[in-house]
């Protein structure tokens, strides 16, 4: 190690560096640190001195990284973040922080899980932000790379199932929360509930127009996997973006929608829809939360993760 150089390492060049990597653009990058745009430049000309590389180029929108620059990414993430760490306070005290915690969340998850633990996060950190997105595709890489704190989405259970829909990365650290199936939602007046239609099988069940969510850019589920399996395929009308607008579209068409039991039990009572037992054999799902290992020994990452665990804990019997 040559504390030499370590002792001539400014570390706001590797932040501003950071920001750069994210943004592309020195004028953003200048709103995100709150400085000018001319003190920018001249750190970005220091840091090219510092790498002895011109780690960006201008482009038609912005600057694109060099290879040495994309190169430094992951190391770079990883050591702000042990810096972060490392500075991290010995202590956190739920009632006095501020703390701004980041999750990302499948839709149906939201009147599942965030009723049963909002109220003591509150309740114990009462100045404590929640900001919550959609969970995406790239919630694993945004989990890596400290973006988001926690992720919360199904996760088959059988490793062959997974592999086809949703496999964790190396580094992330998941916890089962509850288990679920999977059942049909039509509306009340859908002729299958007709007295005189035949029997709700797999094969009436095929017959039916399907309304299907795209999971971040996944039309297949796996449901469609394993009827794939047997040479079968749902003849599907719509895909939509997510779980209510399918419910809400149910109402007024004879579209059938598959989804989750807790969400299609909770969404049917809403919209006086009914709830059919899914013909097909499927697997339980499990509902899981996500983190990475670098958020292992954070104290406030603990205080959170705890109370979502165990307030989830007994959901899968409800």
């Amino acid at each position: 190690m040559s504390f030499e150089k370590l002792a001539r390492l400014d570390l706001n060049l590797l932040v501003c560096l950071h920001v750069l990597l994210e943004e592309c653009s020195v004028t953003h990058a200048a709103k995100r640190l709150n400085l000018s745009q001319s003190a920018v430049s001249k750190t970005l000309t220091r840091l090219r001195d510092q790498f002895n590389d011109p780690l960006f180029t201008r482009s038609a929108h912005g600057i694109k990284p060099t290879p040495r620059a994309l190169a430094l990414v992951p190391l770079l993430e990883q050591l702000l973040r042990d810096i972060e760490n490392l500075t991290a306070p010995a202590i956190f005290e739920p009632k006095s922080s501020d703390r701004h915690f980041k999750m990302a969340l499948v839709e149906s998850a939201y009147p599942l899980f965030l009723p049963q633990f909002l109220g003591d996060i509150f309740s114990e950190g009462p100045n404590i932000i929640l900001d919550t997105r959609a969970w995406e595709r790239n919630a694993f890489d945004k989990l890596q790379r400290g973006e988001i704190d926690f992720g919360i989405t199904g996760k088959d259970l059988n490793p062959k199932d997974a592999m086809l829909t949703l496999m964790p990365p190396k580094g992330i650290i998941s916890q089962e929360l509850c288990r679920d199936t999977q059942c049909c939602i039509v509306r009340k007046e859908h002729p299958i509930l007709s007295p005189d239609s035949p029997e709700w099988d797999q094969d009436y069940y095929l017959e039916q127009r399907h309304i299907q969510v795209r999971c971040g850019q996944d039309d297949r589920w796996l449901l469609d996997y394993k009827l794939a399996e047997q040479g079968l395929t749902r003849d599907i009308a719509m895909y939509v973006p997510d779980f209510n607008s399918a419910a809400s579209l149910c109402t007024h068409t004879d579209l059938v929608f598959t989804a989750p039991s807790h969400f299609a039990h909770y969404i049917a009572a809403q919209l006086d829809l009914v709830v059919l037992p899914l013909p097909s054999e499927l697997p339980a799902m499990a509902y899981t939360l996500f983190w990475h290992q670098h958020q292992e020994k954070d104290l406030g990452h603990s205080w959170l993760r705890k109370i979502i665990i165990s307030r989830c804990r007994d959901l899968s019997s409800v």
